[in-house]
This record gives structure tokens, C-alpha cells and sequence, in this order.
């Protein structure tokens, strides 16, 4: 009898290893750092999500540890023309340095009769659009955020 019941024990917790071990590979992986693209398009928002975007650093531990991309176009891009940009906007922006990626709609470029040379440092133009920018970065697993 007890060599049944060792047997069975042994078997029991083979089991139980194999199960451990193969669920542990299915889960999907994490992957290093998480990333977001914040949608812009509102222009009585565009500090509000600056704010958010400074908030998103700070809360995970700084620019390394997320990827956040900006894609702005409609009336919101206006705030972004290096002429006449509020101070405030400039501040920030700079303070995110080379740690926000900066996306300009082509199609409202266009429509406001500027270049991405007209903006402040920092944005490059997507030709295909703002929107376009935002579903690819989304297929590439970037987190939607449009506060």
C-alpha cells in the first residue's frame, strides 16, 4: 500500500511540475517598457495633455521606462507654430527633450499653410495623416490615450 500511495505522490507532483512549466511558457511575455500615443486634435487641451504626458514620465519612473509618442493635427497643431507657441508650451516641450516623440498631421500642415520647419523643434510631418500615425502605432502595440 504504501508503495502505491508513493508512487501516485511521485506522479502527483510530476504533474504538477509539468503544468507549472508549461504555463509559465504560454504566458505571453512582458515586453521591456510599455508604450502610448496620445492623440491630440483639441486646442483648449493642449496643456492639459502636456500635463499628462509630464504626469505619465513621473508615474512610471522617467522616459526610460515608457515609449510615449504625441500625434497632433487639427486646430491643436496651431499651439505648436514656433512663432507664435505660448511660453508655456515651449517650456514643457523642452523639458521632454528627446523623450516624446513628436508627430505633425501632414493634411493640417497643409491646411494651415505651414512646414514642420514652422514648428517648434522636435516634430516630424506624417504625410499620410495624424490618424494614420495613430492606428499604426496602435497595430505596434501602443496603448490609445485621447484625454
Amino acid at each position: 500500500m504504501q508503495r502505491r500511495s508513493l508512487l501516485a505522490g511521485t506522479a502527483a507532483a510530476l504533474g504538477g511540475l509539468f503544468a507549472v512549466k508549461t504555463a509559465a511558457q504560454a504566458a505571453p511575455s512582458m515586453p521591456d517598457k510599455s508604450k502610448v500615443v496620445y492623440h491630440l486634435c483639441d486646442l483648449d487641451k493642449v496643456n492639459f495633455v502636456l500635463g499628462n504626458i509630464q504626469n505619465h514620465f513621473d508615474g512610471v519612473g522617467g522616459p526610460g521606462k515608457v515609449s510615449i509618442a504625441l500625434v497632433v493635427h487639427g486646430p491643436a497643431l496651431k499651439s505648436f507654430h514656433a512663432a507664435s507657441a505660448n511660453p508655456d508650451v515651449k517650456g514643457k516641450l523642452a523639458g521632454f527633450s528627446k523623450s516624446l516623440e513628436l508627430a505633425a498631421c501632414g493634411n493640417t500642415l497643409k491646411a494651415q499653410g505651414v512646414t514642420v520647419k514652422d514648428l517648434l523643434p522636435g516634430f516630424v510631418a506624417v504625410e499620410q495623416g495624424g490618424v494614420v500615425r495613430i492606428a499604426e502605432l496602435q497595430s505596434q502595440g501602443y496603448v490609445y490615450l485621447k484625454p
